[in-house]
């Protein structure tokens, strides 16, 4: 996470589209690039379920059905031009991933902003400026109202668990030379809060090895004020390693030095980018600038920027924001309630028409151009087997049968060009990247693949295939035997 993608902390809406945009350009070629290399390198795994395949069929070659001489004939066809068929093959492959890993973003994207009805979380902001800059006071302010005018079944469970301040801290290791890489954007909260409340550093959401290695780093976090949590990636960018020690030199707390240890870091993933300090330490500072400098720092009275509550249901929600509301409870300044869903989908609104372009543009046509392909090599290919169409129509070939044997090559292709896809794939980025796929778009910084892409991805593939290959199967079974051998002759 960096600065411009927090709440109240955008470079403003301009400079994070065109950062999205670039991004995605980018990463659409470099994931082109390796889906093609994926392709190529499945496409042995490819040929030899089709031979696995004909092989079962030939025990039932006796059987004198028609349908099974049909499908051995389509496994033969397959086999007739093997470069046509290796680049349909990886052609679909490369649609296939692009189309499941775009589906695994947006679905995600949608999901966060879906409203939940049970364990839901709020945040507290200030309603008329960004960024939110609110007292510390609030966040006590805010629990004791929920103490005395929340009923029981509408507070949170622990009122420690719960609740989670953030506040945001920039600095720099130079305060002569600021760079991106010597640059470091933290989230003062208290260290317990972030087992409780921070998505993906449960206990709930890692594996167990790796939660106990966590909740070793949040409780050195706990000993000393001074220490801090530095993502991997950042630590590297900074070319720091964990147990130094380190003087940040704050950005927008004019002349606050922190003067930190980094004492661990956190689980691979979407907080690689991310770094953690103790909030007590960011007011012990602020108090320590009043002695210095005989008056307060400027930012003492505004050092809260969001204020986070998980609440057991949305009616809780609606009866704390409808308190919170009030008049004389919080003026000075005033704040707004909204749950997470909403305020990720607010500001989400600056990257609405990229993701609706994304959706219903980008999709759509990925899918059209993949039945495209389709089309015009099964098209190629009619044209070159319309003898061949002849022969089985004098054979005693059916229409429907010469229909099915170009349609199924078609399937066959699409339907295992999205199995292998997605189930290799899945695979592959489960191992390379367990923490998600690097992909920044607003305050997320990884995505995972969507499960459901290992039924979609084959559904996708056959769909497409059964799209562009109807119609040349169409016209293939309408070839009349009399026109082929007159023109032949």
């Amino acid at each position: 996470m960096t600065p411009e993608m927090m709440p109240g902390l955008s470079a403003g809406p301009d400079f994070s589209l065109f950062t999205m945009a670039l991004f995605m350009a980018v990463g659409l070629v470099a994931i082109v690039l390796f889906a093609t290399f994926l392709g190529t390198l499945t496409l042995p795994l490819f040929f030899a379920t089709t031979f696995a395949l004909e092989a079962f069929l030939r025990v039932f070659q006796r059987s004198g059905l028609l349908a099974v001489r049909v499908a051995l004939m389509m496994f033969r066809s397959l086999r007739r031009n093997l470069l046509r068929t290796s680049l349909t093959y990886v052609a679909l492959f490369v649609f296939t991933f692009v189309l499941t890993l775009i589906y695994s973003i947006v679905a995600f994207l949608q999901s966060v902003q879906e409203e939940k009805q049970q364990d839901v979380k709020v945040i507290m902001t200030e309603k008329f400026q960004v960024p939110s800059q609110m007292p510390p006071r609030y966040t006590t302010d805010l629990i004791a109202l929920m103490k005395k005018e929340l009923p029981p079944e509408s507070q949170p469970k622990s009122f420690k668990d719960d609740v989670m301040t953030w506040g945001f801290v920039g600095g720099s290791l130079d305060p002569n030379n600021k760079t991106l890489e010597n640059s470091l954007f933290m989230f003062a909260m208290e260290p317990h809060s972030l087992l409780t409340m921070m998505d993906d550093l449960g206990q709930k959401d890692m594996p167990e090895a790796e939660y106990a290695k966590f909740s070793a780093a949040v409780a050195e976090l706990e000993k000393d004020k001074r220490n801090i949590l530095v993502g991997k990636d950042k630590l590297a960018t900074m070319k720091k390693e964990i147990g130094e020690e380190i003087k940040i030199y704050s950005m927008n707390y004019k002349d606050v030095v922190l003067e930190c240890k980094i004492v661990g870091t956190f689980p691979d993933g979407r907080y690689n980018g991310s770094a953690v300090m103790r909030l007590d330490y960011m007011i012990a500072k602020l108090d320590d600038y009043k002695v210095q400098k005989g008056s307060a720092h400027p930012l003492a009275e505004r050092c809260t920027n969001l204020v986070w509550v998980r609440l057991p249901n949305k009616q809780a929600y609606e009866q704390l924001a409808a308190i919170v509301n009030e008049p004389g409870k919080f003026n000075s300044p005033a704040v707004k309630l909204e749950t997470a869903s909403a305020g990720i989908g607010s500001f989400l609104d600056a990257y609405k028409d990229i993701l609706f372009a994304v959706k219903y543009i980008l999709m759509p046509s990925l899918a059209f151009i993949m039945a495209l392909v389709v089309s015009i090599t099964m098209t190629i290919a009619i044209r070159e087997r319309r003898t061949e169409m002849a022969v089985l129509k004098v054979l005693g070939f059916p229409p429907k049968s010469v229909f099915w044997l170009i349609f199924g090559e078609g399937l066959l292709i699409g339907f295992l060009s999205g199995l292998i896809c997605t189930w290799f794939v899945y695979g592959v980025v489960l191992v390379m990247f367990p923490g998600g796929i690097k992909f920044p778009i607003a305050f997320f910084g990884t995505f995972k693949l969507n499960p459901l892409i290992l039924v979609y991805g084959p559904l996708l593939g056959t769909v497409a295939a059964a799209v562009g290959t109807f119609m040349p199967a169409w016209n293939g079974a309408k070839v009349k035997a009399s026109e082929v051998f007159s023109q032949v002759a």
